[in-house]
């Protein structure tokens, strides 16, 4: 049976699905959540830990971040051929657990290494919430509804970073750095019983497939010669490098180059609510022009204000009012680009959702946090390695768009895939 993109879930007369649309969105942000919350509250904490473990590089302290970063990359290439075979849930369970006993860890440990360590491998297992969250929606959603979809999800999604730094400045007003990581493992078992409750398997008996290298890697084989497809994974992961190098350096930014440290939480929530700001807005208009439409103009437009803000940063006209609106426009059109450019990609694939979300959630993640964190640690009390890197990034974003589409854009593309969606318990989800 061939769906338009266009289409709302089907009813299917095989499995029931007993949560509806609204628990659904909150659930899955909420595992997405756990993400961006191991790295946002971390951030005024970043200078205490460097005092605390006698840090002597001025970039040193990126890596509490950055080594997160990249056991969630390393991690996305593990999980999609798990949950293809044992399902989403499972695996969600188990990963979710290990989430939280290496946030315990983190906060008992007497070495920078050892807490290095645990950040990745805490990385490692939260990289499945971002590729089963994406999985999960891909069982349910297809094509601009999928889109409209994560967007609302991500919308949900970003309350956590305009919250979250001031969560951890809070814990710091009343305990040490270590509490931070005490106060992750606690929302995480949390969310872990909410998962273990509510959350019904999405994944149809019919679809589990064995794992075995060769259907491994045809797989990934069939997402990397699948140019539309890849040009859109890695155009997704240069749009999120920017956003990378920058919660890497921020803290380093407003406490050293604006000496605007009691401004900070407020400023990166501002940034963060433009972003949320973008995917709510992406998730009213993406159904009515497309998400090929949407993204490609709010990539342009990204372009432009790189241009501007490069050039005022090498005028010297830069204050921090003007970076911060600046700032604060090019997140707010990374937030119309992030779900659109996840959802065209995985369109093409359907009983191998899993591992496709894996290998591309894998090749996204490593990307931008290789150039983000390249982009990060050439901090040198200055914002003009933050802005050169967006500029480029979103130059290098364009040029694989471009190449995806071949040379055409703000085309309108009906596709469907073939699956056998579940059947609701309501009438509409």
């Amino acid at each position: 049976m061939n769906i338009s993109c266009h289409s709302p879930p089907v009813n299917n007369k095989s499995l029931p699905f007993p949560i509806g649309r609204v628990e659904l969105i909150i659930m899955m942000a909420s595992l997405m959540s756990l993400n961006a919350l191991a790295i946002d509250i971390m951030l005024p904490a970043l200078g205490l830990i460097s005092d605390d473990f006698g840090l002597t590089g001025e970039n040193d302290r990126q890596w509490i971040i950055t080594s997160y970063i990249y056991g969630m990359a390393i991690g996305s290439i593990l999980y999609g051929s798990l949950a293809d075979r044992y399902g989403r849930k499972p695996v969600l369970l188990v990963t979710t657990a290990i989430y939280v006993g290496f946030g315990i860890l983190c906060a008992f440990n007497e070495s920078y290494d050892l807490l290095l360590t645990a950040r990745f491998i805490q990385g490692l297992a939260a990289s499945a919430m971002g590729v089963l969250a994406n999985s999960i929606i891909r069982d349910r959603y297809e094509g601009d509804a999928m889109a409209r979809t994560m967007s609302t999800i991500m919308m949900v999604f970003m309350a956590v970073p305009v919250l979250a730094p001031m969560l951890g400045q809070l814990v710091l007003v009343f305990a040490p750095w270590q509490m931070i990581f005490i106060v992750l493992s606690a929302i995480g078992a949390l969310a872990l019983l909410w998962l273990l409750i509510r959350l019904p398997e999405t994944l149809h008996p019919e679809d589990k497939t064995l794992i075995n290298l060769s259907s491994v890697t045809s797989a990934w084989a069939s997402v990397m010669l699948h140019r539309n497809a890849l040009g859109h994974v890695l155009a997704s992961g240069l749009m999120m490098a920017p956003l990378f190098a920058f919660i890497a350096s921020a803290q380093q930014i407003f406490f050293t180059t604006f000496d605007a440290a009691d401004l900070f939480v407020f400023i990166f929530a501002a940034n963060a609510i433009a972003m949320a700001l973008g995917n709510f807005i992406n998730s009213r208009i993406v159904m009515r022009f497309g998400a090929r439409r949407v993204s490609q103009a709010a990539l342009l437009f990204f372009i432009f204000i790189a241009i501007i803000h490069l050039a005022i940063t090498m005028a010297g006209w830069l204050t921090m009012t003007l970076f911060v609106i600046l700032l604060a426009t090019s997140m707010g059109m990374v937030g119309f680009t992030g779900a659109n450019f996840s959802s065209i990609a995985m369109q093409p694939f359907g009983k191998t959702a899993g591992v496709a979300s894996s290998f591309q959630n894998f090749t996204r993640t490593l990307l931008s946090a290789a150039i983000g964190g390249a982009i990060g640690l050439q901090f040198d009390g200055t914002t003009l390695p933050l802005v050169i890197g967006f500029f480029f990034c979103g130059i290098a974003a364009f040029l694989f768009i471009l190449w995806a589409e071949n040379g055409v854009l703000f085309r309108r593309v009906q596709t469907g895939a073939k699956k056998e969606p579940l059947r609701t318990t309501e009438q509409t989800l």
